[in-house]
């Protein structure tokens, strides 16, 4: 019995490397800050009349950018440009197309090839261009005006209080990988090149939540300490 507890259990383990308690903790204040200081803000600015003042898709953009803020997917660009990319054709699809059902797959499929091409690739910017199709009356009166407002400037303006708030939580956003220590070559257990890295990945077939950049940093660290743990031991 405890044995099927345990293994239970199991299903529920964070699947995020690195991340510990206080962290989790500090997205959360993260988010509230994000959320609630664009909505102020946005609603200040366009007024009763420009409805909806804030889009959903932006709770999913809160939760990459305050949660996972070394992500490739919450990075500035991909936040900003991939929710307008997103909404831009989610617009475009339901322009043309008036089968519901349809568009919103057209939508969803064109916004991640939109975002591909223009290396914007954020899961939030589905929800947008989806929300182009399904929002109902007040986002269809926006028509050309949704990506930009609201869609845009929330973007903005939850970016803008994600760099605040990661500087005053001592995070780096946007994300910047620190040069890999040099492990002395008297003790590096395997010489491994960027080009065996850019191999394994080829071999992978998947795509990761993690730049290159970090991985290569993450394999230097371990082999660095791997050296200092043979070094050491009795």
């Amino acid at each position: 019995m405890t044995r099927l507890v345990r293994r239970s259990w199991q299903l529920f383990r964070p699947l995020l490397a690195g991340a510990n308690l206080k962290d989790r903790l500090t997205a959360c204040l993260g988010a509230v800050f994000g959320i609630a200081l664009t909505a102020m803000i946005s609603a200040a600015s366009v007024g009763p009349a420009v409805i909806p003042c804030l889009v959903a898709p932006l709770g999913a953009s809160a939760v990459l950018l305050f949660a996972v803020p070394a992500s490739p997917l919450a990075q500035p660009w991909p936040v900003i440009g991939g929710n307008m990319i997103s909404a831009l054709v989610g617009v475009g699809v339901v322009h043309f197309i008036s089968d519901v059902p349809l568009a919103a797959g057209l939508a969803v499929g064109g916004a991640i090839l939109a975002m591909s091409l223009t290396r914007s690739l954020h899961p939030p910017g589905g929800a947008a261009a989806l929300t182009a199709v399904i929002g109902g009356k007040s986002v269809a009166e926006l028509g050309l005006l949704f990506p930009f407002i609201p869609v845009a400037m929330n973007s903005i303006l939850l970016v803008a209080a994600g760099i605040a708030f990661h500087r005053l939580s001592d995070h780096s956003y946007p994300h910047r990988w620190d040069p890999a220590p040099a492990t002395p070559r008297a003790v590096q257990m395997v010489d491994i090149q960027p080009c065996d890295l850019d191999q394994a990945l080829n071999d992978a077939g998947e795509a990761f939540d993690i730049s290159r950049e970090d991985l290569e940093h993450l394999f230097t660290r371990v082999e660095l300490h791997a050296a200092q743990r043979r070094d050491t031991a009795p």
